[in-house]
């Protein structure tokens, strides 16, 4: 079977996060699991990615339409700002680190992840209601909820990110370079974050093609099932490559590590990277 515009898109997606998964998984295993840098978050991307790309692929492939594949698929789809945002998030969090490795403000950006975390769910569960057609209405609620959170998430991101370039003299050498990646990338995670809001805010139900009324809404071009293909990828795909390329490439090239070594000759240079609460 042939595969439309979106089938297509989805096969392009398996292809190009297939790297990043190797990648990604490199700086896992380069900066470690449980010191929460990030990197973890940009690998449960990849694989979500390279996993949705395969259900929408499956979905267009196999006869009769098993609807389950196409709810997998767009779940997956729709759900994978939260670990974009929370790469960036955990990105931030290290900018914050001490010579000594210590990181500061863990109980703020735990909460942070809880926020994260709730708007994730929020939106997987509305979409798996939804799907059932047995409360739209609230399914609908909650698709939004989730996405309204992820905007805040946003906006606090960008107010962390401002906050540590007043304190720039503060922040170690080499996560200066890396507070400067994030400050390239917010761009296009702001672009990725407000294609999100406008396809949940497209429709007031979420229904696999063909099996929904035509939507009317002034906002239907940027819906992510039925709307334009050319949309979804420039504000949805190519936003999220960017980031990715941006956040992979800065994870390589820049020596992290070094940062935490000779905690002494750091004292006099960055007086205030102590441990704070």
């Amino acid at each position: 079977m042939a595969l439309n515009s979106q089938g297509i898109l989805a096969a392009v997606t398996i292809a190009m996060y297939i790297p990043f998964l190797f990648i990604s998984l490199r700086l896992v295993m380069k900066y470690g699991i449980s010191r929460g840098d990030g990197w973890v978050s940009l690998l449960v991307f990849s694989i979500i990615r390279v996993l949705g790309g395969a259900l929408l692929v499956a979905a267009e492939d196999i006869t009769p339409a098993n609807t389950s594949l196409y709810i997998g698929g767009y779940a997956l789809e729709s759900s994978g700002l939260s670990p974009l945002l929370l790469c960036t998030l955990g990105l931030l969090h290290s900018v914050f680190q001490t010579p000594d490795g210590f990181s500061r403000y863990n109980r703020q950006f735990l909460l942070l992840q809880l926020l994260g975390t709730v708007a994730l769910i929020l939106v997987i569960v509305g979409i798996f209601e939804a799907s059932s057609s047995s409360s739209s209405s609230s399914a609908n609620t909650m698709r939004r909820g989730g996405v309204i959170l992820f905007c805040v998430l946003y906006i606090i991101l960008v107010g962390i990110c401002i906050f540590l370039w007043t304190r720039i003299h503060f922040v170690l050498r080499y996560r200066k370079q890396l507070l400067k990646a994030v400050s390239i990338a917010l761009p296009f995670l702001a672009i990725r974050t407000l294609y999100s809001v406008l396809s949940t805010f497209s429709s007031s139900s979420f229904s696999m093609t063909g099996t929904t009324e035509p939507n009317t809404s002034d906002l239907a071009k940027f819906n992510m099932i039925t709307g334009e293909w050319q949309i979804y990828l420039v504000m949805d795909m190519l936003m999220e490559y960017a980031i990715v390329i941006i956040y992979a490439v800065a994870g390589i090239m820049l020596p992290l590590n070094e940062d935490n070594k000779s905690a002494d000759s750091y004292q006099d240079e960055y007086p205030l990277s102590r441990p704070q609460m």
